[in-house]
């Protein structure tokens, strides 16, 4: 019994701190995947189609100013502030879904980054505990700017699309660094939904959002996340 809880107990430190350890490397390490890729290319197995996703890993210096400051304004826009976690939001969230008003999200872009790397999509209390442990590692390891990096090479824009540059190659044949403050925006308003929505061909509900993306780009301002992505 002693050897059993022995044993026990080293596997439930190992689980608790294996995620510091890939964050670790992570800081250092640009990610070769992530959960979310490899779920996409598991279901594009099962329906007997061509696993291929694109995704090519850039900088954060080589991407267009406007793209960090396009998601911040639409996914979290107190991302400079937080320790990784929208108190605010959250208790908004707790008490639009308790009032029965449809089920509201308060996710952070670094708890979204955590989800993206580790974790899967369906909506659960046992993986939004697993997303809020890994986020309170992540905001210790990591600097903002290595955040917004990870974040904006890993995120689903298309069906296949991961990441800024495929998503600024494919859909607007430019470069990530040469994007507008509307392709920004534009990429920007497809996130939640990457497989329903086109970025390419927006509808009048994404043209919508980008429009109000941009007026919260202004809002904010071009130096709103210059002290957080000095690293």
């Amino acid at each position: 019994m002693k050897r059993l809880l022995r044993n026990a107990l080293v596997l439930a430190a190992t689980a608790a701190l294996a995620p510091a350890v890939l964050l670790l490397l992570f800081r250092f390490v640009d990610p070769p995947t992530t959960a979310f890729m490899t779920l996409t290319q598991r279901e594009l197995a099962d329906n007997g189609q061509d696993t291929t996703l694109y995704q090519h890993w850039v900088p954060i210096d080589s991407i267009a100013a406007c793209m960090p400051l396009a998601v911040v304004a639409s996914e979290d826009q107190t991302f400079p502030e937080h320790h990784g976690f929208a108190w605010g939001a959250i208790e908004k969230a707790l008490a639009a879904n308790a009032r029965g008003s449809g089920t509201r999200g308060a996710s952070t872009i670094t708890q979204q980054t955590a989800k993206n790397l580790f974790l899967w999509p369906a909506r659960s209390y046992i993986r939004k505990a697993i997303e809020a442990y890994v986020t309170l590692w992540m905001n210790l390891i990591w600097s903002k700017a290595r955040v917004l990096e990870v974040y904006l090479n890993v995120a689903q824009f298309g069906p296949r699309v991961f990441g800024v540059d495929q998503a600024a190659r494919r859909f607007f044949n430019v470069a990530p660094g040469q994007l507008t403050k509307r392709q920004c925006a534009t990429l920007a308003a497809v996130l939640p939904a990457p497989t329903e929505y086109d970025a390419a061909r927006p509808g009048p509900h994404v043209a919508g959002r980008v429009s109000w993306i941009m007026r919260q780009m202004t809002n904010l301002g071009p130096a709103y996340l210059d002290s957080a992505l000095k690293r």
